[in-house]
């Protein structure tokens, strides 16, 4: 079979694979039908995020079954959202919904992420994928919804949506800001989900047009960050999501947020020292996450609100490329790309 393989910055390749097969009660093979690129695929491709090649590429993607154990509850035809860590759902990591930490494999196991001497699971970018602990990883993909839009939904629409939802739950009807830039995607995602989820007020910050307009589509208010303008804090939110990936940014959402407030970064700060202002979130008293987002856990979560028709993932997607296409595409400067066979 063929799969694409990333072997430099700006150098992918197609190669010829051995196509995989069941060979444990937990297994399932599946052919991907839609593969969308994750925001980190972006900096892998240009450099930005250092990762040393070769390994397969592609790690968000709805597939179908096209071969499972018996033990698994899945048949050939179904069609499924395959979560890209790889997550054995027994043991006490998973069991507390700590996904991305399974202990049953090496730390950061995924699809298409391999790079700098990692445990290689194949990626999303390939004619067929084996999914171990498929019985407890795949979640099956609710009627109606179409697998371009729900592409996104095995790490950056989960990512976003962590960063808003069990905050909501927590309080219900609070004002949400989210901070835009590199996590470009999932910025837009967690605005679409304080929406969708009944949130206040949400209001979203970035300096580009595109994205703002997309954040506008799914409901959120708008406007831009200018942080190189001496834009200061204007108001103070209960839930803030920082997507931005720089330390301005960061600086500027604990200002922005409230006493008691909830923080979470979804971005990745690549420096090796990120200053952030402590003393400030000490004395507002705010809870400041920043973690991986354990997807698997909150899948089923995030297709439920699709299903019912109030979450519109769709609006972030800018362009749709065939596989073919994948490797000269990856830098393409857009929020969301979706690759079909």
């Amino acid at each position: 079979m063929r799969q694409l393989t990333f072997i430099a910055p700006g150098q992918f390749e197609w190669h010829d694979v051995p196509a995989p097969v069941v060979a444990d009660r937990r297994h399932a093979v599946v052919r991907p039908l839609a593969v969308a690129r994750c925001d980190l695929d972006t900096f892998i491709a240009t450099g930005f995020v250092p990762m040393a090649g070769p390994f397969a590429f592609g790690h968000e993607a709805v597939a179908e079954v096209v071969d499972a154990a018996e033990e698994t509850g899945f048949r050939p035809g179904d069609r499924v959202v395959v979560p890209f860590q790889i997550s054995c759902g027994e043991c006490p990591s998973c069991l507390r919904g700590f996904t991305a930490s399974c202990r049953a494999v090496p730390p950061y196991a995924s699809f298409g992420l391999a790079g700098n001497g990692r445990k290689e699971f194949g990626g999303a970018l390939a004619d067929l994928m084996l999914v171990p602990f498929a019985d407890h990883m795949l979640v099956r993909l609710p009627e109606g919804i179409d697998p371009l839009a729900a592409a996104s939904a095995a790490d950056n629409i989960p990512d976003g949506w962590r960063a808003v939802a069990p905050q909501l739950a927590q309080r219900p009807g609070a004002s949400v800001l989210v901070v835009g830039g590199k996590a470009r995607s999932v910025g837009l995602y967690a605005a679409g989900a304080a929406v969708a989820l009944g949130a206040g007020r949400v209001l979203y910050l970035d300096d580009d047009a595109d994205r703002r307009s997309r954040a506008m589509a799914m409901g959120a208010e708008a406007e831009p960050l200018n942080l190189g303008e001496g834009r200061e804090p204007r108001e103070q939110f209960e839930i803030v999501v920082e997507a931005a990936g720089d330390p301005p940014a960061l600086a500027f959402a604990v200002m922005s947020c409230a006493p008691d407030g909830l923080l979470t970064s979804v971005a990745i700060h690549l420096d090796r020292a990120t200053p952030v202002p402590l003393t400030g979130a000490y004395y507002k008293g705010i809870n400041l996450q920043i973690s991986r987002a354990s997807a698997r856990h909150h899948l089923p979560d995030v297709l439920g609100c699709m299903a019912c028709g109030k979450l519109h993932p769709e609006h972030v997607t800018h362009r749709t490329v065939s596989f073919a296409d994948a490797g000269e595409a990856m830098t393409d400067d857009g929020p969301k790309l979706v690759f079909v066979p």
